[in-house]
């Protein structure tokens, strides 16, 4: 389950990213249409289950606003010998937190997901390191697109491949609206 920036941001993120990352051999960018914020990570789940978790993620998710996401760094995760690297978010106004904690408790209630341990981070991933390889630093020479307005829930099927995840979106539900689209 995740936020995804507005279109126009999306594309201001991606452009940005593809200067930091640049011609370097070590990293993998993540595609440019799946640059998102991970509000809660359901791991498999059953192909009937589907309809019931968006019908309680819509419900949830009904009546937040738009989040205003202001980026603060990039992040080596983890620090040391980092296997991605991520754009840090100040979650302007607390409105993806919000957001965070309705979908996950309302999941968590009927026993859908397990929150994690450590508390929500609001980041998007921006590179993975490639397998067998260590990176250094990931420096930005200009400031990323500030802010980015992240106006869309999205349930995403996760299909791993060896060239790196591919995120394909089931449902959509616009924050801005209240619309809800249907994603074959």
């Amino acid at each position: 389950m995740a936020l995804e920036p507005v279109a126009a941001d999306r594309l201001a993120l991606a452009e940005w990213r593809d200067e930091v990352v640049g011609d370097r051999a070590d990293l993998r960018p993540v595609d440019s249409e799946s640059l998102h914020l991970t509000l809660v990570f359901l791991g498999y789940r059953a192909e009937k289950d589907i309809p019931r978790i968006w019908q309680l993620v819509a419900g949830a998710a009904r009546g937040h606003a738009v989040a205003r996401l202001r980026p603060r760094r990039i992040r080596p995760v983890p620090p040391r010998s980092p296997r991605l690297f991520a754009l840090d978010l100040e979650d302007e106004g607390g409105h993806a937190a919000a957001l965070q904690a309705a979908v996950s408790g309302r999941l968590e209630a009927e026993r859908l997901h397990r929150p994690e341990r450590r508390g929500w981070w609001p980041h998007i991933t921006l590179a993975r390191v490639k397998r067998g390889t260590s990176a250094g630093a990931l420096e930005a020479l200009s400031e990323p697109p500030d802010p980015l307005r992240a106006a869309v829930v999205t349930l995403y099927r996760s299909l791993l491949r060896p060239q790196g995840a591919l995120y394909v979106p089931l449902e959509r539900l616009s924050l801005a609206e209240g619309s809800h689209d249907t994603t074959p």
